[in-house]
């Protein structure tokens, strides 16, 4: 179930994410440092090259992707994950909720478009609008799926 409006709402949503994350590869060169760690317990992203730590990110978490599931799960529905950084997730869940959004209320979401990656987008695109967030990362996993982060902050390494 979802309104109408929300099928365009949410392509506005990827387009603005595009977008923002254009901004952050000019500006701080994200997708092409050598190196990313994530630190879930710090609510922390790093990026580095050989001379150390480059760009610091305070993230939250959207969501993963599995391709063994064929699906996506939100964060916040997820007990394995860090309650501090599922705060912006949670306010995805409310949002579907209080306009009869399937996808964004439920745990799960189907890979109906059997296309898992753009799934992953779509979803994040969706966090980032609604929660005003500078950009998003994809982390691949090893089984094929990846775990979707968004930027709350992001600054150069002093």
């Amino acid at each position: 179930m979802k309104p109408d409006w929300y099928p365009a709402w949410r392509d506005e949503a990827v387009e603005q994410l595009h977008a923002k994350n254009d901004r952050l590869h000019t500006d701080f060169r994200l997708g092409s440092w050598s190196r990313y760690d994530y630190d879930l317990t710090a609510g922390k992203l790093l990026f580095s090259d050989d001379g150390g730590v480059k760009i610091v990110t305070e993230i939250q978490i959207a969501g993963s992707t599995s391709a063994k599931a064929s699906n996506w799960l939100w964060a916040w529905a997820n007990s394995n994950l860090p309650g501090e950084l599922l705060s912006d997730a949670k306010l995805v869940r409310s949002f579907g909720e209080k306009n009869s959004i399937d996808e964004l209320a439920q745990a799960y979401v189907p890979n109906a478009g059997n296309d898992l990656e753009a799934l992953g987008w779509e979803l994040t695109g969706t966090m980032v609008r609604i929660c005003d967030a500078l950009g998003a990362y994809r982390s691949p996993r090893g089984e094929g799926g990846a775990l979707y982060l968004i930027f709350k902050s992001i600054n150069w390494a002093s």
